[in-house]
């Protein structure tokens, strides 16, 4: 029986693993992730490093080497380690870096939450982050909240890889595709090469859901007309996947537009959508929901374990992310017709991704922190 996962490279969609920790390393796994299932790229996150470092003995043996140094605060450590990771890693994809002429074969390590809202924050964290892990098959990750865009249009400009993440809107996708082209177009008037410079746009889906299903329910729930009612049931769980067809439909008009075409001509990379968020949260909805209802060609999907498993297991291919378009506008306009504000959701998501990710980041510190203090009371003399 073929591979499910394997399956959509067919497709024209590219896996994506959303996770990493030294032991997937070390032990082979991710090498037969790559040879088994066709993965052809990788993501992280500071919460998935907060679980990483704070619940495994993975680290063990480097921390023993560094904590004792007087030189690295919590966050140099920290820094440490996910470099050391993320190179390996990046070695490991670097043959399917190579086979696909540049477009797969990432890894992607994220500026530092607290500079989310600051652009000379972020411009200083990615350019420092882009030099310290020295490959050219890594991808800085920038939120694309709207103090960062013009950050992530100068590091573009400067031949910087980046993945643009916590994206909710399309909108916000606009701002951000735009200063990818407008980065290209300054990089070919300086007759520079395009052909090095490799973005995703981080595209989240099932947390739109969540945060819509909600309000669905609560107007289901309401003293409403049973008729509004019925059609806010009849909503649950398609939003998320509307949204993200829509956005699908812009970038196609974008990359077909004589702009992009000349870009292209000089040996530019599309900016492709990568769908995030996709592990479905509603246990009443498939556990593959969100990858099976976004497959189309030129697209990412960033799968965390549990779906990747699933979907490997269960997962149904097909060309998806092209059908019913019009259902997919339909569903937004009868969101908008029962009072409730896409745009309001989204910038709220935005406002609550960069706190989820500030969060862990500050934990993971901590824990670095009381391990020192642990490790220094332990070789106290006694």
């Amino acid at each position: 029986m073929p591979n499910p996962l394997r399956e959509l490279e067919r497709y024209g969609q590219s896996v994506w693993y959303d996770s990493l920790r030294r032991g997937i390393i070390a032990s082979g796994e991710l090498a037969r992730y790559v040879e088994e299932d066709g993965l052809r790229g990788l993501t992280t996150n500071p919460a998935i490093y907060e679980k990483a470092i704070g619940e495994t003995r993975d680290y063990d043996a480097e921390l023993a080497t560094l904590l004792p140094r007087t030189d690295l605060d919590a966050e140099r450590v920290y820094e440490t380690l996910a470099i050391h990771d993320i190179q390996a890693a990046a070695d490991l994809l670097r043959p399917v870096y190579d086979r696909a002429s540049r477009r797969d074969g990432y890894v992607s390590l994220e500026v530092k939450p607290t500079v989310a809202r600051d652009e000379r924050g972020t411009l200083a964290e990615a350019r420092r982050l882009w030099r310290a892990v020295g490959r050219e098959n890594v991808m800085i990750k920038v939120p694309g909240t709207p103090e960062a865009v013009p950050a992530i249009r100068r590091l573009l400009s400067e031949g910087v890889n980046i993945n643009v993440t916590l994206l909710f809107s399309r909108e916000a996708y606009r701002r951000v595709a735009d200063a990818h082209t407008e980065a290209l177009e300054e990089r070919a008037s300086r007759g520079e090469d395009l052909t090095r410079v490799g973005s995703v746009a981080s595209f989240f889906v099932s947390r739109i859901d969540s945060a819509v299903d909600r309000r669905l329910d609560e107007l289901a729930a309401s003293a409403a007309p049973e008729e509004t009612r019925g059609r806010a049931r009849a909503l649950r769980g398609r939003i998320a996947i509307a949204n993200a067809k829509l956005a699908y439909q812009d970038w196609r008009v974008r990359v077909a537009a004589p702009r992009w075409r000349r870009l292209r001509e000089a040996g530019a990379m599309p900016q492709r959508l990568l769908w995030a968020s996709t592990s479905t949260k509603d246990p009443r909805y498939r556990d593959v929901m969100y990858v099976e209802e976004l497959i189309g060609p030129e697209t990412v999907d960033t799968v965390p374990p549990a779906t990747f498993d699933a979907f490997r297991d269960h997962g149904r291919v097909a060309t998806t992310l092209d059908a019913d378009v019009d259902g997919a506008r339909a569903a937004l306009a009868e969101l908008a017709a029962l009072g409730i504000s896409l745009d309001e959701v989204t910038t709220r998501l935005l406002e609550d991704g960069v706190r989820l990710f500030a969060e862990p980041f500050a934990k993971l510190l901590a824990t670095i922190e009381a391990r020192r203090a642990a490790a220094h009371a332990a070789g106290a003399p006694g």
